[in-house]
């Protein structure tokens, strides 16, 4: 249906699942989290399906937390949600591929990062933007520092730079940069549709292990902390700050 949060469709056997609502830059809002999660779960259950393509319509693929949302209140419950949502992902017993051909913000970064492939196109860029808006890469750190050369966390982590899909993909983010997202892309889904269900599946065990181990070790605490940065006078000042296009009171001149 073209009025949902998440488009599914399912073509040769790779579940094509594309964030759909860019009105809102497909903020992680209640509602795309459910359906997106919804969404994995149909392609885990169907026989037919080797592996899931993770894409997005518009010109972003995510822009992080809803801050609308946010700025109502009662976010505990909503990184719990976005937690979970990550470990679905990573947990997934088929690959996920990340398609990416528009801007990735905060949170969507933790999605990338949960795929286990990665490709992005000349129109992406990446910025760990949290430390603006006066929180912390809490839940999405999860995801992205296994992936990601240390040197480059720091750096981005601390700084909330925006970078291109080449930095993204020599610092470890993302897979590759590709010149075109549609045959780089394709190329992959190809590679997957040969490899046998039963090696995929125990393959990605391997690879998936010790971020899983991270998710039990170390998701409630930090779904408590994004929760109470969330909560926090500095945050709502960056947040109110972002909404009105102006610099916060507490960034220095």
């Amino acid at each position: 249906m073209s009025d949902r949060l998440v488009q599914y469709s399912v073509e040769r056997g790779i579940a094509r699942v594309a964030l759909n609502s860019p009105r809102n830059r497909n903020a992680l809002s209640a509602a795309l989290v459910g359906q997106l999660g919804d969404a994995l779960t149909t392609a885990a259950e169907d026989d037919a399906v080797r592996a899931v393509e993770l894409t997005h319509t518009g010109t972003t693929f995510c822009a992080g937390a809803d801050l609308t949302e946010a700025s109502q209140g009662g976010m505990e419950s909503g990184a719990v949600r976005v937690t979970a949502l990550l470990r679905h992902i990573v947990g997934l017993a088929k690959p996920v591929v990340g398609s990416i051909d528009g801007h990735v913000r905060a949170g969507g970064l933790g999605l990338i990062g949960a795929c286990d492939i990665v490709l992005a196109g000349p129109k992406s860029t990446f910025a760990f933007t949290e430390v603006r808006l006066g929180l912390a890469p809490a839940m999405i750190s999860l995801t992205t520092l296994p992936r990601m050369d240390a040197r480059a966390a720091s750096r981005y982590y601390l700084t909330g730079e925006t970078f291109d899909a080449a930095t993204a993909a020599r610092i470890g983010l993302v897979t590759e940069a590709v010149a075109d997202i549609d045959s780089g892309t394709l190329a992959v889904l190809d590679a997957l549709r040969v490899a046998s269900p039963q090696g995929l599946r125990e393959t990605k065990l391997l690879l998936t292990g010790p971020v899983l181990a991270g998710f039990d070790a170390t998701a409630a605490g930090l779904a408590m902390l994004s929760a109470r940065l969330f909560g926090s006078a500095e945050a709502a000042e960056g947040m109110a700050a972002f909404r009105e296009k102006r610099r916060p009171a507490w960034a220095a001149d």
